[in-house]
């Protein structure tokens, strides 16, 4: 059984995805990766270099929110909350997502 790399994100994925993990709930940094590569069944594995910077720039567009705490395993961690300005960015991201994908869709059925 061959072993499949990591897909590469079109750029502005990773923020999608992010976003649409904090709708969930409050999460902290590794929580969102597990979550990532959980919900799509292995395929995605966010590192470290990737999803900071991500979480980061997030921040500094208002588009999450960011407080220290304690996780289940008594460490210290930053968790991530999604604003209403976050909200919005993950509607008009989704749906720009959504027609990007139908484009794709239908060139490879032609």
């Amino acid at each position: 059984m061959a072993k499949h790399e990591p897909p590469d994100l079109l750029p502005g994925t990773l923020d999608l995805l992010i976003l649409k993990t904090l709708a969930r709930g409050e999460m902290h940094g590794y929580g969102i990766a597990q979550h990532l590569k959980a919900a799509s069944n292995d395929v995605l594995q966010v590192g470290e270099s990737s999803l900071y910077p991500a979480l980061q720039r997030l921040l500094l567009n208002g588009w999450v929110r960011a407080q220290w705490g304690t996780s289940l395993n008594n460490r210290r961690a930053r968790y991530y909350t999604i604003t209403a300005a976050g909200k919005k960015r993950l509607a008009a991201e989704r749906e720009e997502f959504d027609r990007l994908v139908l484009a794709i869709q239908q060139v490879l059925e032609v």
